[in-house]
C-alpha cells in the first residue's frame, strides 16, 4: 500500500481583531481583541507548534476596505482587518517561544525598497534560525495606493511586472552578494569576513535600479521561503517563476483540482517540476467531539457571525459596492483591477448580493467542514487526494479554541489515517517542506540568477 501524502497546515491569521470569519469577535469566548498583546501571539504560538502545524500564515493588508457603501463605517464597526498591527514585529517573539513553527508573513512590493526589505528578511531568517516565509503581494486596495502618496492602484498586470524586477533585485542581495565562505569569524586572524569575498550587487531594471553591498551575511536559507497567492492569468505565471507555496481560493474539490493542476504545468513551463510547489486551499473548520456537538457549536458562531462584514470584505477584493444592489439584482462582476480570481469566481457562480450573503454565513468565504474528527479528516484528506493540493490555511473563528478544538480533535484522527506527521523534521522551513536542502533549488530562477553572477567572481 503507498504510503500516505502528509498533510501541511498553517494556520491563517493577521495582526488585527477580525480577519477572514467576520463578527465572531463578539462571541465571549473569543481573545482576538487581545491582539495588541505579545502573550496573545506567544500562547498561540506554542499552542500551534503543539499541533505540529508547519506554520502561522501571517495576512497583511496596507490601506482599508472603504468599497462596501462608499465609507468605512461597517470596517470600522465590526473591525474588518482595521485596526490593523505590523505582522513582522511579532515573529522574533514567537520564534523566541518555539523551535520547530514556520512563520509566513506578508509584505506587499509596493511599500518597501527592496535594499532595506531584504536585510529585514535576513534578520528574520537568522533569529528564526531558518524559519521564515514570505508571502509576495502587489496590493489590490486604492486607499493602500493614496495612503502612500500614489494617484491610485497600479494596473493588475503591471504590479506584477513590477514585482518581478523586485525579486530579480532580492535575488542577487540574498543569493549573489556573499560567497558561501565569505564569513570567516577568525579572531586570531582579524578576519571576520573575507573582503575578497563579498561585492556589491548592481541590477538596472525596468522598475528598480540598485547598487549595493547586502548589510547582512547569508543566512540559513538565504532566500526566505516564497509564498504567494495569484491566481489570475498574470498572477500564475508569476507564481510559476518564484512561488514555493502557492495559496488559492476554491469552493470544491474539483475547482482546487483545476487550478492546482494549471499551476503545476505553468510551473513545467517555467522550467521547474511540478512538485516545486505546495499548493494550499483555505479552509474553516469547526469541530466537536460529536457531529451533534460540532452543530451546535456552529450554531453558536452563526448567532455571532456577520455575513454583512462578510460582503463588505468581499466588497474590497473585487472592487463593487454590493450595497448598491438588490438581493436578487443581477451583478457585472467585469475584469476589474483588485483581485481578479475573486471576481472570476463570482461571475462563474453568477452569486446575488442574496446568494453572497448565504455564501458568507459564517463572515467568511472559504469552504466550511463541520463535524466530529473523524469526519472532518476524512473530508480534508479527500481535499488533498481529489483536489490534488497540498494543504491548508486553516482560517480562525473563537480564538484561540477553534486552534485548540482542531489539535485536540481533528490532528489525532488525522495521525491515525496517517496524513499527519507525529513530529516535526529538523532543519529550516523550506528544507521541512520540501526534504531538499535548505536552499532554492537549482531549477529556480533565484539560483539559477545567483549561479549566474557567481561565475564574475
Amino acid at each position: 500500500m503507498s504510503q500516505r501524502k502528509q498533510i501541511l497546515l498553517n494556520a491563517f491569521s493577521m495582526n488585527c481583531v477580525g480577519h477572514i470569519n467576520h463578527g465572531l469577535w463578539t462571541h465571549p469566548r473569543d481573545r482576538s481583541a487581545d491582539y495588541r498583546r505579545l502573550s496573545y501571539w506567544t500562547e498561540l504560538a506554542r499552542t500551534l507548534e503543539r499541533g505540529l502545524f508547519d506554520g502561522i500564515f501571517l495576512a497583511d493588508i496596507i490601506g482599508v476596505y472603504d468599497i462596501y457603501q462608499g465609507s468605512v463605517d461597517l470596517t470600522l464597526k465590526e473591525t474588518i482587518q482595521l485596526p490593523v498591527n505590523d505582522p513582522i514585529l511579532l515573529i522574533s517573539a514567537m520564534a523566541a517561544a518555539t523551535q520547530h513553527l514556520g512563520f509566513g508573513v506578508t509584505v506587499n512590493t509596493s511599500v518597501e525598497a527592496p535594499y532595506t526589505f531584504a536585510r529585514r528578511m535576513s534578520t528574520l531568517d537568522h533569529l528564526t534560525e531558518g524559519r521564515i516565509g514570505w508571502n509576495i503581494v502587489t496590493g489590490y486596495l486604492d486607499s493602500a495606493a493614496r495612503a502612500l502618496g500614489q494617484s491610485g492602484l497600479g494596473e493588475h498586470d503591471n504590479r506584477y511586472d513590477r514585482a518581478d524586477d523586485y525579486l530579480d533585485v532580492l535575488y542577487k542581495l540574498w543569493e549573489a552578494s556573499w560567497a558561501e565562505d565569505a564569513v570567516q569569524r577568525d579572531k586570531t586572524a582579524r578576519m571576520f569576513a573575507d573582503p575578497a569575498r563579498v561585492r556589491a550587487i548592481q541590477h538596472d531594471g525596468p522598475y528598480y535600479h540598485s547598487e549595493g553591498y547586502h548589510l547582512a551575511e547569508p543566512s540559513a536559507q538565504r532566500t526566505p521561503v516564497l509564498y504567494q497567492a495569484g491566481t489570475s492569468g498574470r498572477g500564475r505565471k508569476f507564481a510559476a517563476r518564484h512561488g514555493e507555496c502557492i495559496f488559492i481560493g476554491a469552493t470544491d474539490k474539483a475547482a482546487a483540482a483545476r487550478t492546482a493542476k494549471a499551476l503545476r504545468e505553468a510551473s513545467v513551463a517555467a522550467g521547474r517540476a511540478p512538485d516545486d510547489i505546495k499548493i494550499f486551499v483555505g479552509i474553516t473548520v469547526v469541530p466537536g467531539r460529536t457531529n451533534a456537538e460540532a452543530e451546535e457549536k456552529l450554531a453558536d458562531y452563526l448567532d455571532h457571525a456577520s455575513p454583512e462584514a462578510g460582503l463588505a470584505h468581499f466588497a474590497a477584493g473585487s472592487g463593487i459596492d454590493f450595497s448598491r444592489f438588490e438581493a436578487d439584482e443581477p451583478i457585472d462582476y467585469g475584469t476589474g483591477n483588485a483581485i481578479q480570481s475573486v471576481n472570476q469566481l463570482a461571475r462563474q457562480k453568477g452569486w446575488t448580493k442574496r446568494q453572497l450573503l448565504k455564501e458568507l454565513a459564517i463572515g467568511g468565504r472559504y469552504p466550511l467542514v463541520v463535524g466530529d474528527g473523524a469526519k472532518v479528516a476524512e473530508e480534508l484528506i479527500g481535499w488533498i487526494e481529489e483536489g490534488g493540493i497540498d494543504g491548508f490555511n486553516l482560517t480562525r473563528t473563537v480564538v484561540p479554541e477553534s486552534y485548540v478544538d482542531f489539535i485536540d480533535v481533528v490532528i489525532p484522527e488525522l495521525q491515525a489515517r496517517g496524513a499527519y506527521k507525529t513530529a516535526y523534521t529538523d532543519g529550516t522551513l523550506r528544507h521541512r517542506l520540501f526534504g531538499n536542502g535548505d536552499r532554492l533549488p537549482d531549477n529556480h530562477p533565484g539560483s539559477r540568477q545567483a549561479r549566474e553572477l557567481a561565475r564574475r567572481w
